[in-house]
């Protein structure tokens, strides 16, 4: 079943939000501009040592958030992992000094091996960042000013997954809005208990509920959707699940403008858009992974091709150009033809990758889950161009502005590029 409540609106913005930033130099949410993970500054090396660092902090906790920016402040979530306490941190992106640090008390509970109780990217505009956690008891939305000051918080009720909290927040004009998607307790399918599952817009500056969908339920969505603006006709919001398949909802109303059901496992990583195409991926711990390009007008969608081999069931994927590049789980790289699906290489890099790759100018940077980075010609011939070791492993996606690349391992955050600082400098994060 699929219903959608529009509520009343309240007094919108002027001045709306662009998604698509990338001549802004921010990075606002998940995967940077529109999901897209790209940027084309030249002030990022292909290789590096130690020295080169413009400057290293120790963060507090640990956690799978990535970074965000907007101006020179950069925000991202870490956690207790033993009392899942959360923090909500700020940084300078120039110079790495920790400018403030908020603790929210939580309750531990039961999490996948591989996640983290700050998993979440919050998003940010020139006024809030907004972040989103879930404990046994409610699932929380809460937006901050840049100063750390609380602006509202929502209490979003009970949420359940096996694996733990870990979508993440994306604003669209003048909303912000996240998928509360959830799974059965008990196995998978619409049962007579199941929490319901929403796509749901709140007023970003007062935190009001502007709209919700209901979503079929069969497992959690991970995916952070993205905007599709159709040949002929408005923006619409991309989303993808199991359940719902590939399907896009009216932003300013959530509702459903058309669904087509291609993938048959969990959906984590985000929809990629290529003119008329939208890539999706569907996968499991037991594999079975693969990507979806769907072929839509806008009134409807069907399915263009899939790429079967090797394809990532965590990490969102990069283009440039006509070329499609996938890292896998398990560490394989592959580049793809993107209006044909035709495969140019595939290649083993050696390690497994739970964060997404981003893409510099010419340049792939991708972070394995041991803490190596990758550094891959955007070509459609194979070259590795750089591999330099973190010293701490990592599940998260960096992020790319002022000029330079902003990497989280598990406990720390390293800047890279740009005009680095003389000499190098190590901050230390305020310690809970």
């Amino acid at each position: 079943m699929i219903r959608c409540t529009t509520l009343a609106t309240t007094g919108a913005w002027l001045v709306s939000f662009c998604v698509l930033s990338v001549n802004a130099q921010e990075w606002t949410r998940f995967h940077g501009p529109n999901g897209t993970g790209e940027s084309d500054i030249t002030t990022v090396p292909a290789t590096w040592t130690e020295k080169d660092y413009a400057w290293t902090a120790t963060l507090p906790g640990a956690g799978h958030s990535s970074p965000v920016l907007w101006g020179n402040r950069l925000f991202l979530l870490s956690a207790d992992p033993e009392t899942a306490t959360r923090y909500v941190l700020c940084y300078d992106a120039d110079t790495g000094k920790s400018l403030w640090q908020k603790e929210f008390a939580s309750k531990s509970h039961s999490l996948h091996k591989m996640s983290s109780y700050a998993s979440c990217t919050p998003a940010v505009d020139d006024k809030l960042v907004y972040v989103a956690w879930s404990s046994p008891d409610s699932l929380v939305l809460m937006a901050l000013h840049h100063d750390g000051e609380v602006a509202w918080q929502k209490d979003l009720g009970t949420w359940k997954s096996q694996h733990g909290f870990g979508t993440s927040p994306v604003i669209y004009e003048d909303l912000v809005i996240l998928s509360n998607s959830q799974e059965p307790k008990d196995g998978p399918k619409l049962l007579d208990d199941a929490p319901t599952s929403y796509v749901m817009a709140f007023d970003r500056t007062t935190g009001e509920e502007r709209w919700r969908t209901e979503r079929q339920t069969d497992n959690v969505a991970y995916s952070v959707p993205a905007i599709f603006k159709p040949k002929d006709g408005p923006e619409q919001l991309v989303c993808t699940s199991t359940g719902s398949g590939m399907y896009a909802l009216d932003p300013h109303t959530g509702k459903e403008l058309w669904s087509t059901v291609v993938f048959d496992k969990r959906t984590v990583s985000s929809p990629l858009i290529y003119g008329d195409l939208i890539l999706g991926s569907t996968g499991s711990g037991g594999g079975g992974n693969y990507v979806a390009a769907v072929r839509t007008d806008g009134k409807q969608g069907e399915l263009a091709y899939k790429i079967n081999t090797q394809a990532p069931y965590v990490p969102t994927s990069v283009m440039k150009g006509d070329l499609l590049f996938l890292i896998s789980d398990g560490g394989i790289a592959t580049c793809v033809d993107l209006p044909t699906g035709t495969v140019h290489w595939r290649e083993r890099l050696g390690g497994n990758y739970q964060g997404s790759p981003v893409r510099i100018g010419d340049k792939i940077y991708a972070v394995s889950v041991e803490g190596d980075v990758v550094v891959l010609a955007a070509d459609k011939e194979f070259k590795e161009l750089g591999r330099i070791s973190l010293g701490e492993g990592s599940r998260s996606t960096p992020a790319v502005a002022r000029g330079r690349l902003y990497i989280r391992t598990f406990s720390q955050l390293f800047a890279i590029g740009g005009e680095p600082a003389k000499p190098s400098v190590t901050v230390s994060g305020t310690k809970p």
